[in-house]
């Protein structure tokens, strides 16, 4: 509905746009048909949306997620991204076993109520909007995935091995425990993904956003976590995704080196034996990636499973100037 002068003139502060008009928006089931300046109204707090949220995957051309919006809060301003009701599901393949995923509102409500408080995990609360949908509020980060992170480092990858790499898997560390951590409450993230690892350069956290992927995978109810914790690791390891078609652009001469068991089962031409491109890297660090390789005799079940072997390859590695 249309609302009063007042409401305008306060959507248009927010918003920085000049506005014609204002809507006051309390059921949010049509998402698609919410637009800039439009108010929603819920449980009493009021939030100005400011646009949708894109995603851009691994280079990929940027998608809007509708149901995703940018907002400030009526009260004070503040930044906000609202997540409104949004279902699907498909299958996935991940080592030649299918997996059925859903997108849950609900689940992601109750992570976020299990995680409050908890810097290693992005931050909001959950309201229902007058027709029962879920509207998840949360504190928008004021940093960028771990990936654009990674890529600010102006350095070629053995200076990064020399200089960063072990404070970066230091952080890491942290945030792959902050996943172990929600395995033991019972609940899985769902979709771990590096662009789905903040890192927050206000607070120095590095928190895990998006917790709306539910999946029925039977063989290991935490398995497509850790097999996401590994992409991520194997990524902050070698700041890329190492594949055969970047092999043989940059390496061609190693091409004849690789087998299918230095690749990853679940991303097929991903290089998990990284030390194949990158001699110097410690054995045991290198054997922690392996684990997530075709050539894997045993795969790791928990976190703390990773972490036996992790923490002290970390050890293993140069420490930082300064």
């Amino acid at each position: 509905m249309r609302d009063a002068p007042e409401l305008l003139e306060r959507a248009r502060e927010l918003t920085g746009r000049s506005l014609r008009q204002v809507r006051l928006v309390t059921d949010t089931t049509n998402f698609m048909n919410l637009e800039l300046g439009d108010v929603l109204e819920v449980e009493g707090r009021r939030f100005v949306l400011k646009g949708t949220e894109y995603e851009g995957r691994f280079g990929l051309e940027e998608q809007p997620k509708y149901w995703v919006k940018r907002a400030v809060d009526w009260e004070d301003g503040s930044a906000k991204i609202i997540k409104l009701e949004f279902f699907e599901e498909f299958d996935i393949s991940r080592g030649g076993i299918k997996v059925r995923c859903y997108r849950s509102p609900a689940k992601e409500a109750r992570i976020l109520a299990m995680v409050k408080g908890n810097p290693n995990f992005m931050q909001g609360i959950t309201l229902r909007d007058e027709a029962g949908n879920l509207v998840r509020v949360l504190e928008r980060i004021h940093g960028g995935p771990l990936d654009q992170h990674l890529q600010k480092l102006e350095c070629d990858h053995q200076e990064y091995f020399q200089s960063h790499m072990r404070g970066v898997l230091t952080k890491l560390s942290v945030a792959l425990e902050a996943i172990g951590w929600l395995h033991n409450q019972g609940a899985h993230h769902g979709d771990i993904r590096r662009d789905h690892l903040f890192v927050d350069e206000v607070s120095g956290a590095w928190p895990w956003i998006d917790f709306d992927y539910k999946f029925e995978f039977k063989q290991n109810p935490y398995g497509l976590d850790l097999f996401g914790l590994g992409n991520v690791l194997t990524y902050a390891v070698a700041r890329r995704d190492i594949t055969y078609h970047w092999v043989h652009q940059e390496y061609p001469q190693l091409e004849d080196t690789l087998r299918p068991e230095d690749f990853s089962p679940v991303i097929k031409n991903r290089l998990m034996n990284l030390k194949k491109i990158y001699p110097y890297l410690p054995e045991r660090l290198n054997n922690v990636l392996l684990h997530f390789s075709n050539g894997a005799a045993v795969f790791y079940e928990r976190v703390e499973e990773l972490m036996a072997e992790l923490t002290p390859a970390i050890a293993e590695l140069p420490e930082e100037e300064g």
